[in-house]
Parts: C-alpha cells; structure tokens; sequence
C-alpha cells in the first residue's frame, strides 16, 4: 500500500527511480503499534514499523524516497510523535514535524542534512553531556543505602526449589541432574562434615571436558561412571591452574551468606569472588540441626529489588535516564583509533568447540557473541550451555576441537534450559542509545544475565553489558 503510493509520487518515471534512495527510520521510544507517515505519503498512509529482534522498544521500517526535502511524523499508540533528537520544524497547525533531506543541495538554510540511520542517531547520543559527579555519587548513594538496609531474606522467593548435591555423587550423574533440572549450578553437601563444602557449576563440567580431550589424561569417560564430585574437586588444582593460568589455591572455601547479611554485602561477595550466584544458609547456634539451603542468591534478584523500589521514584536516581553510551559500563569494540584494556571476545560459528570453552576460561567471561563474517549477532555460547552435553552422554562421542560451535547451539537447542531464555529468546539485545534505567530493568528479568549492545538493522555487535558490570558501576568498583 506504501509502495503503490511512493509510485505514484515518483510519477512513474525511470529517471527518478533511478535516484530513489532506501531509508531506515528508526523510532527507539517504545510503544506497542508504530506507524511511519509524512509527506512522502502525502499524510493518508500509515507504514507499519516492526519491533527490532531483541529489543522490542525500538522500532524501524525501510522506506525508497525520492530526492527531495521530506517531513514525517510517528504515530505512536494512537498519538502523533516526532523524535526530538533529529531536527524538525512546525508544520501546518504548529504541529512539530522531523525533517529529513536526501540531497545536498537541497538544504534549506539554517539546517544540516540528516539520515536516519542507528550510526547517526548514536553519535547524537555520544554528545549528550556527560553526567556530573555530584549527580552520579547522589545515585550512588541512594543506592547504597537501599542494599545496605535489605537483606538476603528479601530475596527468597514465595515458593520454588533448591537443588543440592551430595558430594559422594559421581559426577556423570551430578551433570545429568544439572541438565534434567535446568539449572546452571548446585551446592555440595557433606555428609560426614553435616555442612554445605562448594559449588558445581559450568566451569567444572568445562575443565572436565578438556581433562577427558587432553592426550595421557588420568580421567577417562568410564571413570566418570565412578569418579565421584569430591574425588574431583580434590584434584582439581592442577587442572584449573593449567587451563585459566591463575594460581587461585583449591579447594577454597565455600562462599555463602545468612538471610540476614544485608543485599550490598552479598552483591560485594558475589562480585570479588567471581561468581554467578551464592548459597543463602540459616545455621543455628541454639540448636545442633543440620544448616539449612534457603535459596541462591544471584545479582539478577539484587537488580529486581532495586527496580522494585526506584520504579515510582527514578527521579531520585538521575544516573537511570543516561544512555549507556555516555557511561563508562561493558565492554565496547573499540572504534578506530581507540585503544581498549579489555577487548571484547567474539566467536564465528564454524570455530571449535575446544576453542570456545578456552576462551570462555581464559577470558574470565560467562558468555561470548557468536557473529557473522559482517560481525553481525547470530546467537550467544555462554558457560551454562555446557550442560546441554550431558544430554544422551553427548559428552562421550565428541571430539572438542571437531564439534563447531554452531554445532554445539544446535544441541543446546534441544534441551532448551530455563535458565538461559527469557521470552523464548536466548539473545537478549539493548542499542547504545538505551537508558541505563531500560538496561537495568531488562537484566532483572529471570534468565538474563548480559546484553549484547547491537546496531539496529544490521545487528552489528557493538559491545556487551553483564549484571556484574552494572554493580560495579553502581557500587563504584
């Protein structure tokens, strides 16, 4: 219906088709319904625009235009709107509309061309002033003062369940238990020593994997049958040191919090020990009662809390309302010219599985892009979707550096764990010219534990955001 019409404003004629120019317009404010109308269309048609795959509050749709001077309007939810960060004029009525200028010399005076395109859009938002101290230290404050007057208890969940291991499972039977439940990670009983002693989580399943694939390994995939977690954990030093070069002491110790430790404490444990999630343990000195598992404590729960209580008062938190290319959180691919102290990890779908879980050790990282030849997102490779191997005993028929990458997605596929989508999708995407406030609600929902920073359109990745970049932000680490 669009395209009959821009037809017939070209007059049909094949000197101006060869001039029509296809332009993105780009509507990044939400809203359920967006349609697309302006002069172009003679005002009478509606251009539906699409919500962009991942980030549903943006908006665009890609139109052919003539050379020539256009105005046009978005039609938001039932109201006329026009996008304040692109030049517009008052049209007839006063009514605001965005200009847009195809060619040149066509420019009216008094103003610039402008295109549409995300690019142009993100440098717009790149030379929004920068936030002042006295502004940033008052959020972080009020931030501070919140987590450090909540406590763990808060977190508990209504209802739900929490999975524990006993450390004399072998740990074949550990992995499958992981992958059966759909969780990424559980703590491990003792039952000589009556108490929680660690964790089981992606990171064993990984080193695991490489000691089976490593030539004159003394773990082999039938002594899994009988291996047992604790006959792991206890010759595990050798092995983490080898794979992640650090020289971290193993076994260390179990890192936990009571349900009355407040929230900034268990966000500081969380974030210096590097983990994805803390036990919360009630142990009793009037009693001799086995301590008890009360739940897992994550950032994302801590995050839901802060959302829960600055949802009607964001006002007091002015740092939520810059856009996060303004602040310095994630981690970005440098531009040309720019240096970057920590450079962001990608993958290519045809590269080794071997390949990835080192970089996923080596980088210290819980998940890496995967991405075209365009640098484009495809999907994601994180640190739980390891688990997806011990479906079937996958683990036992693969060769690490034969199986691709996008070989191992299409198997993780299958199984599908809650704990790595949310709303059916396992790519969760945010655009450079987000707010902090839009970022920091999308990472409390469940099963959301980073963002890739996109390009719209073209879906180029452009950087990465982790619930542990928020907090050290937000603390100030």
């Amino acid at each position: 219906m669009f395209s009959s019409t821009l037809a017939n404003n070209r007059g049909n004629s094949a000197a101006s088709a060869q001039l029509v120019t296809p332009t993105r317009f780009v509507w990044p404010y939400g809203g359920r319904r967006v349609f697309l109308s302006g002069s172009f269309t003679r005002w009478t048609e509606h251009v539906p625009m699409s919500p962009l795959e991942g980030c549903p509050s943006v908006f665009q749709v890609i139109c052919n235009l003539t050379p020539g001077y256009h105005q046009y309007k978005f039609y938001v939810d039932g109201e006329w709107r026009h996008d304040e960060h692109q030049p517009f004029v008052n049209g007839n009525g006063g009514v605001m509309n965005t200009i847009l200028i195809t060619l040149p010399d066509m420019v009216p005076t008094g103003f610039s061309p402008s295109n549409m395109d995300v690019d142009d859009f993100s440098q717009q938002m790149d030379s929004i002033p920068r936030m002042s101290a006295v502004d940033l230290e008052m959020s972080r404050h009020r931030i501070s003062v919140l987590l450090s007057t909540r406590t763990a208890y808060e977190l508990l969940p209504e209802s739900g369940k929490v999975i524990a291991l006993d450390v004399n499972l072998p740990v074949k039977q550990a992995f499958h238990i992981l992958y059966e439940q759909g969780i990424p990670l559980a703590p491990l009983w003792d039952f000589g020593k009556g108490q929680f002693v660690g964790v089981l989580g992606p990171l064993d399943f990984i080193l695991i994997l490489k000691e089976l694939g490593t030539h004159g390994s003394n773990l082999t995939e039938e002594e899994l049958e009988t291996h047992t977690i604790a006959a792991w954990k206890e010759g595990k030093a050798h092995i983490s040191r080898q794979y992640d070069g650090t020289g971290r002491p193993y076994p260390r110790p179990l890192v936990q919090v009571g349900p009355y430790d407040n929230l900034k404490d268990v966000a500081m444990k969380i974030l210096q020990n590097k983990v994805a999630a803390v036990p919360v343990i009630y142990s009793s000195l009037q009693d001799e009662s086995y301590p008890q598992l009360l739940h897992l404590a994550s950032l994302s729960g801590i995050l839901k809390c802060i959302c829960r209580y600055f949802r009607h008062s964001s006002s007091s938190l002015p740092i939520l309302q810059q856009p996060i290319c303004s602040i310095p959180l994630g981690t970005w691919v440098p531009r040309i010219g720019e240096s970057s102290s920590k450079p962001l990890a990608t993958l290519r779908p045809h590269a080794s599985l071997g390949s990835a879980l080192s970089l996923l050790v080596q980088a210290e990282v819980s998940a890496i892009p995967v991405v075209d030849d365009n640098d484009s997102l495809i999907d994601i490779y994180s640190r739980s979707d390891i688990t997806a191997l011990a479906k079937d005993k996958a683990y036992a028929q693969i060769h690490l550096d034969d199986m691709t990458v996008h070989q191992a997605l299409q198997l993780g596929q299958d199984a599908s764990p809650p704990y790595g989508m949310f709303n059916g999708q396992r790519c969760q995407m945010c655009l450079r010219s987000d707010s902090l406030g839009k970022v920091i609600e999308r990472l409390a929902n469940p099963g959301v534990r980073r963002l890739v920073i996109v390009e719209a359109g073209s879906k180029r990745v452009e950087g990465i955001i982790s619930l542990s970049d928020v907090f050290k932000f937000l603390i100030g680490l």
